[in-house]
């Protein structure tokens, strides 16, 4: 019987280190692509909520703050205890409802008797008494009830507290202004992301903390940041004054100042939810996304990023600041 010749492999990389990146080029191209997807329509949604305030970005809010809450709550726990379920879903949605509702009344901020960002506050405050006021009912050790309130408190004021400075930033000086804020922060902290992970991807050589997120590499984060500073650049140079009516020329390098700043917050902001990850020993914080893992895979970037924003737009940094 006449031999058999089988192909032999004979590429630059061993075979199994060749599938590797094969994997890796796949997952970075899906992972480009629903990022793109995910801005486009989170900015399209913006866009629409334009002119009507509220009406769209309101209800995606609240839905987002309930997945979150579902997640944070699940990954906030210390010594087996974790904050009641019902404590941190009702409490995010009431400290996001507090953030968005008033602004529904009219195009205005809602001064009122508390202030812009009263309400959220107040809402936060409210909790904060609910939750050790049900600890003090249901009282049976001293330290696994001061434990639980903590970790209640923080969940909310993460997934609650947090998401609703977004809501704030949507209208932040003006309707319109606050509109343009709000799409100049997903697009500049979602593309440092993208820049991140790819220039990571490619590159990446030097770990950036490699304890907490091995997969994070200092070439990565120097690349996020440069393509956050490209985006403020295009959106606050190029886009702004041809969609906002006498908008303000901002020198050039306040604009890169903002952008790196929000790419630093952006990052902070995603290690940040890793620690809470490795605290729980899981990878994502779902899996209801694949090549994200959960909402707050999608947005913890943000999350952080969006007080700081809002911080430097009152300030006058790259807008007209407060009137």
């Amino acid at each position: 019987m006449a031999p058999t010749h089988q192909a032999t492999y004979t590429g630059p990389f061993p075979k199994n280190q060749t599938a590797v990146f094969a994997g890796a080029s796949l997952l970075l191209r899906w992972r480009l692509l629903l990022g793109v997807v995910v801005v486009a329509a989170l900015a399209a949604l913006v866009w629409l909520d334009f002119r009507t305030p509220g009406v769209y970005l309101l209800p995606l809010a609240l839905v987002v703050a309930t997945l979150a809450a579902g997640e944070v709550q699940r990954l906030v726990c210390i010594r087996n205890v974790q904050p009641a379920a019902w404590g941190v879903y009702g409490g995010t949605l009431l400290v996001v409802a507090a953030s968005g509702v008033p602004y529904l009344r009219h195009d205005a901020a809602p001064d009122g008797f508390v202030g812009p960002l009263g309400w959220t506050l107040l809402a936060l405050m409210i909790f904060v008494g609910v939750a050790l006021l049900i600890e003090i009912v249901r009282f049976e050790q001293a330290e696994l009830s001061a434990l639980r309130a903590a970790l209640s408190v923080f969940a909310v004021a993460y997934a609650g507290g947090l998401l609703g400075m977004l809501i704030h930033l949507r209208f932040v000086i003006s309707p319109n202004w606050g509109a343009f804020a709000l799409i100049s922060l997903l697009v500049i902290v979602k593309m440092g992301d993208i820049g991140a992970y790819t220039v990571g991807r490619l590159v990446g050589r030097h770990k950036l903390a490699p304890k907490l997120s091995p997969g994070k590499t200092i070439e990565g984060f120097v690349g996020g940041l440069a393509f956050s500073a490209v985006s403020a650049l295009v959106l606050l140079q190029l886009v702004a004054p041809m969609i906002i009516p006498n908008a303000p020329l901002v020198p050039w390098w306040r604009v890169v100042a903002f952008g790196l700043i929000l790419g630093v917050a952006g990052t902070i902001g995603d290690l940040a939810e890793s620690l809470l990850k490795r605290a729980a020993g899981v990878k994502d914080s779902s899996r209801w996304m694949p090549g994200y893992g959960g909402v707050l895979d999608m947005v913890d970037s943000l999350l952080l990023a969006a007080p700081v924003a809002y911080l430097l737009w009152i300030a006058g940094l790259v807008g007209p600041g407060i009137p």
